[in-house]
């Protein structure tokens, strides 16, 4: 094997976080901030969709590289990187639904479409769908690129459930945690394909995280617990935080006792 190819690819994979029960916390936690904090920027500081796109855009632009420019795993540029993610993929169905008049379902369609023809390229490509075989550039772009089209997926997804047909934002949040759980049985009780089980549960978080942001944020006459945009963003914001700086910690402890 050659020697060169096999220290890039450890350095590669570890660009990516493994796949526990911290990495599935942190990820609805960020869905869920993406959601209210697209409209706390939109709303409560009146930056407007346009104004919020163009700033949060900016703002993933450069973290994404950095991150893409780094040579190992390092948590905090990565878990920031699908916090603003999440923001800019909820932004993205915003615009279209709110700026555009594009409906609800017709958003669902397009971003499904786009994720599935991100899948086919990607297989096409590189043969696999693995997040565990990432050592080059290109299936880390399409990698980001199938994780920005779940999260605008997922946000138009959750508003159609819990608004369109009007499920209500407690019912939504019910009906994709079943679905994450049913992904979950099949997979480790009946074997079920572990890359196809996790695309399908990392799909189904983010309208579970999307309705779970509404229903605290939202205000009671809305079907909401009322929380608001402000304190139900900073809660899990401080959570990411705690978690983030925990895993950051504990990747450093290895390389300290090696010393």
């Amino acid at each position: 094997m050659n020697t060169s190819l096999s220290k890039s690819t450890s350095q590669m994979l570890r660009k990516v976080p493994e796949i526990t029960l911290f990495f599935w916390v942190i990820k609805i936690l960020a869905t869920t901030v993406g959601e209210t904090a697209a409209d706390f920027l939109n709303v409560n500081l009146h930056l407007g969709l346009t104004g919020t796109s163009v700033a949060i855009g900016a703002v993933l632009l450069s973290f994404l590289t950095i991150q893409l420019r780094s040579h190992k795993y390092i948590p905090s540029i990565y878990w920031v990187t699908v916090v603003l993610l999440s923001v800019f993929g909820t932004l993205i169905t915003d615009n279209l639904v709110d700026n555009l008049g594009v409906s609800l379902e017709m958003c669902t369609a397009i971003f499904s479409a786009g994720l599935v023809a991100t899948f086919v390229g990607w297989y096409a490509s590189e043969k696999t769908l693995s997040i565990h075989s990432i050592y080059t550039t290109r299936r880390e772009l399409f990698y980001w690129s199938a994780i920005l089209f779940t999260f605008a997926l997922g946000t138009a997804a959750g508003d159609l459930a819990a608004e369109g047909l009007q499920l209500g934002y407690g019912v939504s949040v019910l009906v994709f945690a079943a679905l994450i759980a049913a992904t979950t049985f099949a997979h480790y009780v009946l074997k079920f394909n572990a890359i196809a089980a996790f695309w399908i549960a990392y799909i189904l978080t983010r309208p579970l995280g999307a309705s779970s942001g509404d229903l605290l944020a939202q205000p009671l006459v809305a079907g909401g617990l009322g929380l608001g945009n402000v304190v139900t963003s900073s809660l899990f914001l401080m959570t990411i935080l705690a978690l983030v700086s925990y895993l950051s910690i504990a990747q450093k402890k290895p390389l300290a006792l090696q010393e």
